[in-house]
């Protein structure tokens, strides 16, 4: 083969390679710019995740304090566990959130990028940055507890109704293992 042609070959080989990186860096750089973007919401999804089973926990133990624990004992001690419900969930958060920060590239990231056009991409930041969009996603916390404040109220009696009879059927099949004393009343 002729020298001219081996480095002509070549040459092309080259560029094809090195547009194919810039056009990968490119999209890469696009996916980066989404997980930035995206990184409030990675953050109250991480402190979700802390603070939705310390809340169970809290409702479960709370329960128990109803049943249990004398009335004039009851505020006192629910206002200690409250405490430490807040402290865990401020020291466990951080952890959480550094977990979600480190693996949102290798896996929200990779969804993006594998699934989505540089074009989408391109489309989902200006979206994403839009001010009306920016509004909106800074109205969410208000608009959920508004929504569940309101569906709370309106659902609390039937619920709590079935909860009680729920937890009365699932006392009594426990009971005869765990001993009456020792079943929550």
């Amino acid at each position: 083969m002729n020298t001219h042609i081996r480095r002509g070959a070549a040459a092309l080989t080259l560029a094809a390679l090195s547009a194919i990186a810039a056009a990968q860096g490119s999209k890469q750089e696009l996916v980066n710019k989404v997980l930035q973007l995206q990184q409030p919401a990675i953050e109250v999804m991480a402190r979700a995740m802390v603070e939705q089973p310390a809340g169970q926990i809290l409702q479960q133990v709370a329960n128990v304090v109803r049943q249990r624990v004398p009335q004039d004992k009851r505020d006192e001690l629910f206002k200690e566990m409250q405490a430490d419900v807040r402290k865990f969930v401020e020291d466990s958060t951080p952890a959480v959130r550094q977990a979600a920060q480190k693996l949102a590239p290798t896996t929200v990231g990779a969804l993006l990028s594998e699934k989505m056009s540089e074009d989408e991409l391109r489309e989902l930041i200006r979206i994403l940055e839009s001010p009306v969009n920016r509004k909106f996603q800074s109205m969410g916390g208000e608009m959920q507890r508004s929504l569940v404040e309101k569906v709370s109220a309106e659902t609390r009696g039937g619920v709590q109704t079935r909860l009680q009879a729920l937890n009365e059927s699932l006392t009594k099949r426990i009971a005869p293992y765990a001993g009456a004393a020792s079943a929550p009343r």
